[in-house]
């Protein structure tokens, strides 16, 4: 034993052997952790390495040359696959396939035998339908206006049809070829940039910048839409809401991109979205939409939601979900509490999903919650209560019960109503559609260009969970909306638009 330790009396060695056994816990639950991480890591790993690269046997050397015998061995070999294929084609046994819809239009091909049949007399015919389709069409619509003048004299004036509302003044781009860029580019996830080589295989050269003007100025008659909506989503009674990051050009300097964020306000009830682009996720973010909001607010887990939920006028709800995946990622970490939670879990769920099976209305769905669903809760209250106090509180499962004992009536909210959702499951699918566009375009190119995607973001977001076709009702509001009254600007949106 050093002299130092020697030196200190019993109480001092019990104090220094408490510390040190506080240190090696702490470096414990600090490799716990890492562990975790590293876990997780190992089941993100995907994708062959040497492999990928590894000498392929059958390649030839450049360059290449053909042998006539190994060309006359594939020829053979050709034939003897199609045939194959023929064959077994013919034996297939067809338990029934999809019917083709009726909306659809039918080019006919009438086939008549081969042999000379002016002899014979027809005694019927056999119909095979087949499911074809032909690329985008481009087509000039010519607008021809005759002039009248009066033939008395003198002549009173000269008389012209007026041309209909055009979406761009002097342009040549009709609505439905702006629809179809607007919709490609946010639905499809295919950028300008591939839309103008496509329009080139088609021979109609477009410049780039000419494409960049059209997208904005058919966005610009959709701005009187979108504030429509904006409005009429802050006086909805329920909302969820989520954000998600979306990074903006600033200026043409390397690494000056700014991290903006689509905050997403999701209606459940009416089944419409909107996103409002913010520079930030700070606290002011929310304010444009959720200042004066009254009514039910659900949301995950982030500290902003948590102090507007607090208002006298909002009822914040939790997202199960959420609470999910953190008792998901506690199964490395101690699986057996673990799956306990997620059992409990998984029966609210399985509640959640026999009142959608049998279509009950909102008010049976809150009386299926509070017979079954409530002494789930409560039964899972007590669980967590009983757990917390022997789990590490910096450990993945401690973190876990942490996360959801302090959001327990915010997460038991949703048994006030029927109309309200057990997860904010809904509004993040919403943003899906934002998470596919930015693997191809990556960034905004402006702050104006950002809050510009979100509008058509929005529109195009609703028409899916209307299940209403984007490209035809953009052309319908593209043509229109300058000429409808304030009063009936709502009858554009997706929800009442009647598909032809």
């Amino acid at each position: 034993m050093s002299k130092d330790l020697q030196s200190l009396t019993k109480s001092e060695l019990i104090e220094r052997l408490s510390a040190e056994q506080l240190q090696v816990e702490n470096l414990k639950q600090h490799l716990s952790k890492k562990d975790q991480i590293i876990a997780q890591l190992q089941r993100m790993l995907f994708g062959q390495k040497r492999e990928r690269f590894a000498e392929d046997p059958d390649q030839g050397r450049l360059p290449f040359e053909s042998d006539p015998v190994v060309e006359t061995a594939r020829q053979t070999s050709h034939e003897q696959a199609r045939q194959a294929v023929q064959k077994k084609a013919s034996r297939a046994n067809h338990n029934g396939r999809l019917p083709l819809p009726d909306h659809l239009p039918v080019e006919e091909i009438h086939i008549y035998p081969a042999e000379d049949y002016s002899n014979m007399v027809c005694i019927g015919t056999e119909v095979t339908d087949e499911l074809e389709i032909q690329p985008a069409r481009l087509y000039i619509k010519r607008y021809i206006r005759y002039k009248y003048a009066t033939m008395d004299q003198p002549v009173d004036g000269v008389h012209i049809g007026e041309l209909p509302e055009r979406v761009i003044d002097k342009g040549i781009a009709g609505p439905g070829l702006l629809a179809t860029i607007l919709v490609d580019k946010y639905a499809d996830h295919l950028p300008l940039y591939r839309q103008r080589q496509r329009f080139a295989r088609e021979g109609v050269p477009i410049a780039q910048s000419t494409l960049d003007g059209w997208a904005s100025q058919a966005m610009d008659r959709l701005e009187i839409l979108y504030d429509h909506l904006a409005g009429d989503t802050k006086a909805r009674g329920y909302l969820q809401a989520d954000e998600s990051r979306i990074k903006v050009l600033e200026s043409p300097k390397k690494g000056s991109c700014h991290q903006g964020w689509y905050w997403v306000y999701h209606s459940p009830i009416e089944k419409t979205v909107l996103f409002d682009y913010q520079p930030t996720r700070g606290a002011p973010a929310p304010k444009r939409i959720l200042d004066g909001f009254t009514g039910y607010l659900q949301t995950d887990g982030y500290g902003v939601y948590d102090k507007i939920g607090q208002r006298e006028d909002v009822v914040h709800l939790a997202c199960w979900a959420h609470v999910r995946r953190e008792f998901e990622r506690a199964l490395d970490n101690d699986r057996e509490r673990a799956r306990v939670a997620l059992a409990y879990i998984q029966k609210l769920y399985a509640i959640e999903r026999q009142a959608r099976d049998e279509g009950l209305t909102p008010d049976r769905r809150k009386e299926l919650r509070l017979e079954h669903s409530l002494p789930i809760i409560n039964e899972l209250s007590g669980w967590i209560k009983r757990q917390l106090a022997q789990a590490l509180p910096k450990s993945q499962i401690g973190k876990a019960m942490t996360y959801a004992a302090k959001r327990w009536d915010a997460l038991s909210a949703y048994l006030h109503d029927g109309l309200l959702e057990i997860d904010n499951n809904l509004v993040e699918n919403t943003i899906r559609p934002l998470a596919l566009g930015r693997k191809n375009y990556l960034f905004a190119g402006s702050h104006k260009a950002a809050q510009r995607a979100a509008m058509i973001y929005s529109l195009l977001g609703t028409c899916k969970l209307h299940g209403v076709n984007p490209a035809q009702w953009l052309t319908h509001v593209l043509a229109n909306i300058l000429q409808t009254k304030y009063n009936d600007v709502r009858m554009l949106y997706p929800q009442n638009f009647s598909q032809p």
